[in-house]
């Protein structure tokens, strides 16, 4: 999600660009950043008017995206929440979360002891995990071997944890923790490296039908939540669990 940038006083100098236009033709290029600069200290009220003209149009773009995007989540639903190669932690859970995310990614490193214990205080939030390597060959290198740790039938969330706590991740430890998270060797061989390139292009092709940006990206019915806040991940899920109540709250 993007943010208000520290460049505040360039804005301010630009709205000045129409009174100053006779000056910026006539003086250098030093004295008109001198006079811009002399302005903006007498009158700093103008930082604060721009920052608040660009925070303004900044959430109106976020909003029109995630509009863009919620229109783009029907056409997209099954393959986002029930392709069979993801895997799923609580997979009877009633509400499901999706995240995006790539091992190597600071902010996805960040929130995922979060999601460890998401996962591990709400049975009933079903975890789907979706790879999406962004940061280069190592990034995908580890993608594919979680997804070989899936299809043996190994601990998956131990190994997102592993991955995700793992300074300097390299393809030597990448594989060495994949073996001791249950991938079966022959899965992790070069004739079998490029054996999920087919999945790892659909989950790029649900990111980009989704206009999502970075990583992580969690989707929870109908809202996203990018980058890692956390509180809006919980408030995002405490109202669709809401909006779900157990069987027993219905009888």
């Amino acid at each position: 999600m993007r943010r208000v940038v520290p460049l505040l006083a360039l804005a301010a100098a630009l709205s000045l660009a129409g009174c100053q236009k006779s000056l910026a033709a006539s003086d250098d290029d030093k004295a008109f950043g001198e006079r811009v600069r002399a302005y903006l200290l007498a009158h700093p009220e103008v930082i604060a008017e721009a920052a608040q003209r660009l925070e303004a149009r900044q959430a109106a773009q976020d909003e029109a995206e995630q509009k863009q995007a919620q229109k783009a989540l029907p056409s997209v639903r099954a393959a986002l929440e029930r392709d069979p190669r993801d895997f799923v932690a609580n997979p009877n859970g009633r509400v499901t979360v999706t995240e995006f995310y790539d091992y190597r990614c600071p902010h996805c490193i960040s929130a995922a002891p979060n999601v460890v214990a998401l996962i591990r205080q709400h049975p009933d939030v079903r975890f789907v995990f979706k790879e999406m390597p962004i940061f280069g060959p190592i990034s995908q290198h580890a993608a594919r071997a979680a997804l070989a740790v899936k299809k043996a039938g190994g601990d998956c969330v131990g190994l997102y944890q592993a991955y995700m706590s793992t300074r300097g991740l390299d393809d030597a430890t990448i594989d060495k923790l994949a073996l001791a998270k249950g991938a079966h060797p022959a899965d992790l061989a070069p004739a079998a490296a490029h054996q999920d390139d087919a999945h790892l292009a659909a989950n790029a092709a649900i990111f980009e039908k989704l206009d999502l940006e970075g990583t992580p990206a969690f989707i929870v019915g109908n809202q996203f939540v990018l980058g890692d806040d956390m509180k809006a991940l919980n408030a995002a899920l405490t109202s669709a669990l809401a909006a779900k109540p157990t069987q027993t709250a219905r009888s």
